[in-house]
């Protein structure tokens, strides 16, 4: 097995989903891109480029890199310094730091201001969680809102979005390896810790995201793209996140009241497994059957929020499994067998 640094000696990781956000670039970005000599690709500025991860030139929009696109946080495709706005979020002049001793707010505007989001902790919890893409959210005035967190925007419609915190959030880095997940800084089966500190990544984040990190294992040389969030060596890309480490709201601090207090996340997240020829299974104890399962979904639910990060054990008849909630794996500890599993609202 892979160390925790994602070297290029384990599976490809490839997807069509963009690991960048939409905020428009500064000068200092444009630049950036400048001395790395690429220009923006016609056809994904056009009708599409097929190539994917695989094109040499930026998929980046064209007006943006010169700081003339009109459309701003609506245009559909990827500016530069995206991926900060999006998977960081880190604080602007417009995005103050609280002081109500909140760890975390994420609110709404629909251009009359900001509005608070109430039961935001979920929100929180799988924003925390580097595979999670998006989530969509119910019973609002707006009908559904689906927030898309690598964009950090809503997606089909007027409203913007944004996650304010106290200043204190620690951001974890993540990289793709294989079907998971794998935190920089974390240790290898045998215990070795990787050759990359979450820390050393975010200093030079902070300091400068437009740049990028590098960093040797033996003769191999790689580099976290800030801008493009993709980890790069001369053989392959990877993807690469920046997501908060998930910390409880203190006792006590109550919910400000705002016109969204109303607004509502499902309150009924259901946890599923994915069978044999695709389909969704609900956890369930399935008493009496050979399938018996020492799990319900709500148990589920509960270590979950207890800490996203981790992962739990249980039974199924006489095999025992491990749930990796970073991975959204099941795993077979006898024979290794691996399934999906996702958290779904319903």
């Amino acid at each position: 097995m892979a160390a925790a640094y994602c070297s290029d000696s384990g599976e490809e990781y490839s997807s069509g989903e963009s690991g960048e956000s939409d905020s428009d670039g500064s000068s200092d970005e444009k630049t950036d891109f400048q001395l790395h000599g690429k220009k923006p690709c016609k056809f994904y500025n056009g009708r599409g480029c097929k190539d994917g991860d695989r094109c040499s030139y930026l998929h980046f929009c064209k007006y943006a890199l010169t700081g003339g696109c009109r459309r701003g946080s609506q245009c559909k495709l990827n500016h530069p310094g995206a991926a900060r706005e999006s998977s960081s979020d880190r604080s602007t002049s417009a995005a103050p730091k609280l002081t109500n001793g909140r760890c975390f707010q994420w609110q709404l505007n629909d251009g009359n201001g900001w509005l608070d989001v109430a039961n935001d902790h979920i929100l929180e919890a799988q924003y925390s969680l580097p595979h999670t893409q998006s989530i969509k959210i119910f019973n609002t005035s707006y009908g559904a809102v689906s927030i898309d967190f690598n964009r950090m925007r809503v997606s089909g419609k007027s409203l913007r979005v944004r996650r304010l915190d106290d200043g204190r959030t620690v951001w974890l880095w993540y990289c793709t390896l294989g079907r998971k997940w794998i935190k920089y800084g974390d240790e290898d089966p045998k215990g070795v810790p990787g050759p990359v500190k979450n820390s050393d990544i975010e200093k030079k984040f902070q300091s400068n995201p437009a740049s990028s990190y590098t960093f040797a294992i033996g003769a191999d040389t790689f580099e976290i793209k800030f801008a493009e969030m993709r980890q790069v060596t001369a053989a392959r890309k990877r993807k690469v996140a920046r997501r908060p480490q998930y910390r409880q709201q203190p006792a006590g601090v109550p919910q400000v009241a705002s016109a969204l207090q109303n607004l509502a996340l499902d309150t009924e997240p259901r946890w599923q497994f994915e069978g044999d020829r695709g389909a969704w299974h609900d956890f369930k104890r399935r008493s009496g059957t050979p399938n018996e399962c020492s799990v319900t979904s709500d148990e589920i639910e509960r270590k979950f929020t207890q800490n996203p990060d981790d992962g739990m054990t249980f039974k199924v008849g006489r095999y025992s499994y491990k749930l990796d909630f970073q991975a959204m794996i099941q795993t077979n500890l006898k024979n290794k067998n691996e399934r999906r599993i996702r958290r779904v609202l319903v």
